[in-house]
């Protein structure tokens, strides 16, 4: 149903998938499969094709009374997790790597399941589930939730250029929900404490449990001694990070690093066969004509990573 609204909305803006896609920005294939129903949108993606269409809200509207998941199963493993994230009062995690489950786009998460070999009909079905722990958190009065990110989860590249932007865009959307706050731990920052590992620290409304994994398993400790422990260091690391302004601002130059670094590869890509041709060329003369053909590729590989752009880690405007 909503990808039939949307198509409509779209032809009568006179608007290809492409065309759309590209104001989005998403790829086509986004704009596709949601109008295929083939793909869960998320709620900005409607709130953007609301403003791009000029449809007054509909499609937002839509979105927030359709049940977008109304049979997934989790892993054996995390349901337990996923029960508490469906009672909680008020949630707080440290992630280091990868973005935190309840802030992951589709496109991310597909692609992290996707690396880690798992087949096609497994990766919807993981997506799926991990999307769905995420509405409670993102609909009006929603439950606390603070999220304190490792700067590796930004430059950790997970899936392509454009899926990193446009998770780093949606950090900057989501954040700005009254309920949650986003903060970055920066890598440089010296004296900085982390946990040693993620962590997630969440309140139901009579006990509150500390919550950590390791390889394909969950761990669950509700000792009270353990809570204050971990929440004592986990209260100090956000202290002593990146508010959630300077973070937005950091998250800001990392997306437009990987905008730029894209459009760099972009042009890179477009180099017809006659300058390839005339590169072989300069690089035959200056090597000499006895290079063979492997060692002229190793060079033409090597001078085309030293010519690739380089952008800062641009430090937040305080």
């Amino acid at each position: 149903m909503f990808g039939e609204v949307l198509r409509h909305f779209r032809e009568a803006a006179g608007l290809t998938q492409e065309e759309l896609s590209n104001k989005i920005p998403c790829d086509r294939s986004q704009v596709a499969r949601v109008e295929a129903g083939t793909r869960i949108p998320q709620d900005t993606f409607a709130k953007q094709c609301d403003e791009l269409l000029g449809t007054g809200g509909v499609l937002l509207r839509l979105w927030g009374r359709i049940d977008w998941y109304p049979e997934v199963q989790h892993p054996d493993w995390f349901e337990r997790r996923a029960e508490m994230d469906a009672k909680a009062v008020a949630l707080r995690e440290y992630q280091e790597q990868v973005m935190p489950g309840l802030l992951q786009t589709s496109d991310y998460a597909h692609a992290l399941f996707s690396r880690r070999g798992t087949d096609s009909d497994e990766v919807e079905s993981r997506v799926r589930a991990r999307l769905s722990r995420q509405p409670r958190f993102l609909v009006e009065g929603g439950p606390l939730y603070v999220a304190v990110l490792d700067e590796s989860c930004l430059r950790n590249a997970v899936g392509s250029l454009e899926t990193m932007r446009a998770q780093c865009a949606h950090l900057l959307s989501v954040g700005q929900r009254p309920n949650i706050r986003i903060q970055v731990a920066p890598a440089e920052l010296f004296g900085l404490v982390r946990p040693l590992s993620s962590v997630s620290l969440i309140e139901l409304a009579d006990e509150r449990w500390v919550y950590s994994e390791s390889l394909d398993r969950g761990h669950f400790n509700n000792d009270p001694a353990a809570y204050v422990r971990h929440s004592q260091t986990y209260d100090v690391l956000r202290a002593d990070a990146l508010s959630a302004r300077e973070s937005a601002a950091l998250i800001s130059d990392v997306m437009e690093g990987y905008e730029q670094h894209g459009q760099a590869r972009t042009q890179h890509g477009d180099l017809d066969q006659e300058q390839l041709q005339r590169r072989k060329r300069r690089q035959l003369h200056r090597g000499g004509a006895h290079l063979d053909e492997e060692q002229l590729q190793r060079r033409q590989r090597r001078q085309l990573h030293r010519s690739s752009p380089r952008y800062p880690r641009r430090r937040p405007r305080t």
